[in-house]
């Protein structure tokens, strides 16, 4: 982990406990719905420790050489996918609707259920 990831992981668990405590306070002393809002605060945190451990081991196996896609980052990697996965550039700004006069699907392809 780089020294800034190590300090994001601190600001986040810093971030989370004091959260957490505030969540405590307001159950004790305030009104429930308060303490549920800060106890499902203090949970952001957690989820941004887990997404840059998950980067630290994606930057790690991308170093090493190891994993499905080495010379690609993780986030990279989706982001190319989904976009290689797109129909027609119009078929994206018109939300699902139409296609461009070259694209090979040529069907209306649509978004609603």
């Amino acid at each position: 982990m780089s020294w800034s990831s190590r300090f994001l992981t601190a600001l986040y668990v810093t971030t989370s406990a004091c959260l957490a405590w505030t969540a405590v306070l307001e159950f004790r002393y305030g009104p429930a719905w308060a303490g549920c809002l800060f106890c499902a605060a203090s949970l952001v945190p957690v989820i941004a420790v887990v997404r840059e451990s998950v980067l630290c081991d994606l930057r790690r196996a991308a170093r090493l050489g190891a994993g499905p896609l080495p010379r690609i980052a993780g986030a990279e990697a989706v982001v190319r996918a989904e976009l290689e996965a797109a129909c027609c550039e119009r078929w994206w700004t018109s939300l699902g609707t139409d296609h461009d006069a070259g694209c090979p699907h040529r069907s209306r392809r649509s978004s609603a259920a």
